[in-house]
Parts: structure tokens; sequence; C-alpha cells
């Protein structure tokens, strides 16, 4: 009683960003002080829908994942480990799906009517339906448990600081709202042209493409795929969703969610498995469409796969320009810092080059965004496991761009210490190399400056009066176009880089960032024809259903009216 009394007041005083460490050590105490540890999670109830604790997870008492597929929640023959990526404990098993047992996902979805489930001719109730759905979902998110258990579930899936990891609830929660009632209606709304004569007038809808696929990856475990599952549910779609299935757990949270304000269990099928074997339900299910946020390679390969009925919102190198006109200094060194380095830099739209004016350097803007980096910590994860690049890997890329003439390390480089982060992820200071734009004229060097590291890097480019055009030319000559920053009040100046690049998702201005999209306005890459996107009702249209023109022609004949052939 006098631990407990003790841990209270101790938790009472402690910060949300501080909860994070305490977890780390909880997970290594006895049972009797793991249920302490539940009891200190303090007003936040379990949601009646959750089947895992977030804070419970442990070895001795891992979290269990399970797959469905038809309304029914099921195993597979084989489990795999989930693994805390702060100590390296088991932390959840989920299904290991071989392709043995994928024939129920493949039946469905290559059964699923060419029409969807609805369309605004078909079954139209159904957008009343899903219209209520994310009402009600949204009124759920609303209570302080829900938005804890999701934020607290996605720290433990794929540490990042408290507030990251809470603007992701937050987000879904708003974008259900923005959805709820008659929206998801509007989705789907026809025009009208009139015809030649009385009778006749065509019509445009929007019908859906039938059984689809969503495959996501691990940095937003629940909104990029919480988003786009729905977003191909409201046209009409039946969607099987997988993602990374070290993050999937909380996917599989929101469908029970879901499933208690109302969603039709038949909806959306859940699949735990490795990437090879959601590949082979796509091609053997004849997926119409598959929603792909993830990494180039893998994008290239789906769009072979599937001839083409994809949309990509694949691997980002997202560059910013800082122009001719220093202001705001410390604001926009905080922005940098922000865009590179916030969730480690593993997001799609981190700034991973930046363009400094030789203005900007007169102000200290690099020296200011190293002391902004030198504050993050992982007691409060603002920095954090890299998960997709070893220390041993992000190091080699370092040295790589270190070999690059006139390259010299701005500031960073080394290896975290004082932790207990397993091998297999990286553990990185954040880290910048700076390198000389004429050094990028040469083609290898430029291979080498722009493959994207997922992690907390940026390469930083000086550049001088006179040096714009060669500026230009590097941003058209990257791959990827999804994000960009460019930071000027010259309006002279913003019109000419707009209007010469092609990024997806641009802002400009003094404030201008590359990263922090809120689920009002579009995301998603540009110059590319498979380019999908996220958010926007223009998103959800573009990416999940197709145009469909019907003419109607009721007459009447003209009574005097005479055919002739042609």
């Amino acid at each position: 009683r006098q631990q407990r009394a003790v841990a209270w007041r101790w938790f009472h005083r402690m910060s949300s960003s501080s909860m994070m460490a305490f977890r780390g050590v909880a997970r290594t105490w006895s049972p009797a002080r793991q249920l302490l540890a539940v009891q200190v999670r303090g007003k936040h109830a379990l949601p009646s829908w959750a089947t895992v604790d977030p804070d419970a997870m442990c070895s001795s008492s891992p979290g269990i994942g399970r797959n469905l597929c038809g309304g029914e929640w099921s195993d597979a023959a084989k489990t795999m480990d989930v693994i805390d990526p702060m100590n390296g404990e088991v932390m959840i098993k989920v299904p290991d799906t071989d392709f043995s047992e994928i024939g129920p996902y493949v039946e469905r979805m290559k059964n699923c009517p060419r029409s969807g489930l609805h369309n605004p001719l078909k079954n139209p109730e159904r957008y009343n339906v899903l219209g209520e759905v994310c009402a009600k979902a949204a009124q759920e998110m609303r209570k302080p448990e829900v938005q804890y258990f999701y934020a607290r579930l996605i720290q433990r899936l794929t540490p990042k600081s408290w507030v990251q990891a809470n603007a992701e609830p937050t987000i879904t929660r708003k974008f259900l709202e923005n959805y709820s009632c008659d929206q998801v209606r509007y989705l789907a709304k026809s025009f009208g042209v009139s015809g030649d004569h009385t009778g006749q007038n065509s019509t445009g809808i929007r019908m859906p493409f039938g059984g689809c696929g969503v495959v996501t990856p691990f940095n937003f475990p629940l909104e990029i795929p919480a988003l786009q599952t729905l977003s191909g549910v409201f046209m009409g779609n039946q969607i099987t969703t997988k993602v990374d299935e070290k993050v999937q757990l909380c996917v599989e949270q929101f469908l029970r969610m879901m499933h208690h304000v109302g969603l039709p269990k038949t909806d959306v099928d859940l699949i735990y498995s490795r990437g090879p074997v959601m590949n082979q339900i796509l091609v053997d299910g004849n997926a119409r469409m598959t929603l792909f946020t993830g990494s180039q390679h893998v994008a290239e390969k789906l769009c072979s796969d599937l001839k083409g009925k994809v949309k990509l919102e694949d691997a980002g190198f997202d560059w910013k320009v800082l122009g001719p006109d220093p202001m705001d200094v410390e604001y926009v060194a905080w922005q940098s810092d922000q865009d590179a380095y916030a969730f480690s830099g593993q997001k799609c739209s981190a700034q991973s080059m930046l363009f400094v004016h030789e203005n900007w350097n007169k102000e200290g803007i690099v020296e200011k965004l190293a002391e902004a980096a030198s504050k993050r910590s992982l007691k409060d994860l603002t920095i954090g496991p890299v998960m997709t690049w070893s220390t041993k890997r992000f190091m080699a890329h370092v040295e790589a761009c270190l070999k690059i003439p006139g390259a010299k390390l701005a500031f960073g480089g080394k290896p975290l210490t004082g932790h207990t982060i397993p091998e297999v992820y990286g553990a990185v200071e954040p880290t910048a190399v700076r390198i000389p734009i004429e050094s990028l004229k040469d083609p290898e060097c430029f291979k080498v400056a722009i493959s994207e590291l997922f992690g907390p890097f940026q390469v930083i480019v000086d550049w001088k009066e006179g040096q714009l055009p060669l500026v230009l030319q590097i941003l058209n000559s990257m791959e990827n176009h999804l994000t960009a920053g460019v930071v000027s009040n010259d309006i002279r100046f913003l019109q000419h880089v707009l209007g010469n690049t092609i990024s997806g998702t641009t802002y400009a201005g003094i404030r201008a960032r590359t990263a922090g999209a809120p689920q009002q306005h579009w995301f998603g890459p540009s110059g590319d024809p498979r380019a999908g996107g996220i958010h926007t009702p223009e998103a959800i249209k573009l990416c999940w259903s197709s145009h469909r023109e019907i003419v109607y022609d009721f007459g009447p004949v003209a009574a005097d009216w005479k055919g002739t052939q042609s």
C-alpha cells in the first residue's frame, strides 16, 4: 500500500512525455508491480472494445493480434513475434499467415462485384450508414480514454514523442468528423449536362472498383491505414488491408472500434502476413486497385505485378529551399528541426535536403538548427529507434556522404549511448552533412546525396545569388516529388520556384514546412500519373473511384422522323 501511494504521488507529478521512461522500467517488474503499473495508468480505463492494454504488453503477457476475413476474427497456423523497439523483448504475437492460408482472402477479393458494395445507383442507403458510423466513431474517439489508448499504443509500437503520438488519433478523429452524416454521400456527387434534344441528358457519377487493397508502412500505424481503408469503403469498395506487421495491432484495434459503432464487419478484411503473401493475395484476387504507401522498390514491383492498377504515395526525398530574404530566424530553425528530426526523421515528408541561401548563413541558421537538434533526447522520445535502418547502416551512409568533395559533418554523426534499443534498429544522434552545391553536378555524388535515409539525417546544401537555376535543376532531377518547402516572403522568388517545381504538397512562405500535414489538405506526390493522395474529397475520389457517364435518352421520337443510314 505504501508503494502504491508513493507511485500515485509520482504519477501525478509526471509529465506525459516522461511516461515512456516509466513504462520501460515497469515492463521489467514482477507481476505484482506490473499490476501496480496498470493502476498507475490513472484515470484512463481501457475502452470496452479493446483487446490489448498498451501499458501491460510485455514478454510475460504479450498482446495478441488476429486476422479478420469475411467478418470473422481468426488465427493463423504460425505466429511471429514483435519486439519492443526500446528493449528488444517480445511484446506482441501476431499471425504469420502463410501462402497456403490465403484462399478465403483471395476468394473474397475476387468475388466482390465490379460495381462495388454500393454506388449511386445500388444500395445508396450505405452512404447514410457510413456517415452515421463516422459520426459515432468520432464521438467515441473524443473520449479521453480512447485518445489515450491510441496514443499509448502508437508510442509502444513505434516510439515517438507524446506530441507526435497524440497527433494521430486527433487527426483520425477530425477526419471522421469531416465525413460524418451526409459527407460520405457528397463524395459520390454527380453532375449533369443537357443533351441535343428533348429527353436526352448525360450524368457523370463516381463508381467504385470492387475488391481493392491497402498496404501501408510502420511510421503512422493509425492515421494512414485508417484513413485510406475508410476512404476506399466510402466509395463502395471492399478493402483488404495489410500494415507493417510490427505496428498492425493499432489498425486492428481501430477496426474493432469501428465494428463497435456499426461498421459492417464484412466491409474490410485485415491480414497479418509477410509482404510476399499479401502480394500474392493482390495478384490472385485480381485487386482492382491497390493503394500503396512505402518504399519506391516495392511500389515499382506492385505496379508491374498488378498491371498498373495502383495509386502510390511512395518514398519521399523532400527538399526545402531557404530564399534570399531571411527573417524570423529562430522560428525557421525550429521548424527545420521539426521537419528533419521529429519522430527521428521517419516520415515520408521529412526534410531530407535543406538549401541554405548565403544570406541565411549570415544569420547563423545552421548553428541554430544544430542547437535545436542537440536538445533531442531518448528521455522524451524526441529522438528514438530508427525502425528500418540499423546504426551500422546509418553510419555507413553518413561516411559515404562525407566522401563527396567538399562535404563536412555539420552536426551529429554519433550513435546514441546509454540505451537498450536492439541492434536490429538504429540509434543515432540527429545528423546533418553539409555539401557544396557544385559537388552535386557530379552524377555519382548526386546519387549518393539524394539516397533516402529513413531516419534522423539530412543534407545541407549552400547556395548563393545567381545559383537558383542550378538549385531548380537539382530539385527537378530528384526521383520523388512528395513534399517541399519554399521559405521566403519574396513573392517573385516564390512564384519562380513554385512555377518551376512539381512537388505534390508544397508549403510556401516564411513559415513553410515539409511535414505535419493536417487532415484538411491534400497530401500526396505529383508528377506521376500513379500518384495517390489522402485526406480530402479530391484525394478520395481520385484514388478510390472512377468516372462513369450515363447518357439518358428517353425521347420522344418525332412523329415525322425518318432515319437515313450513314
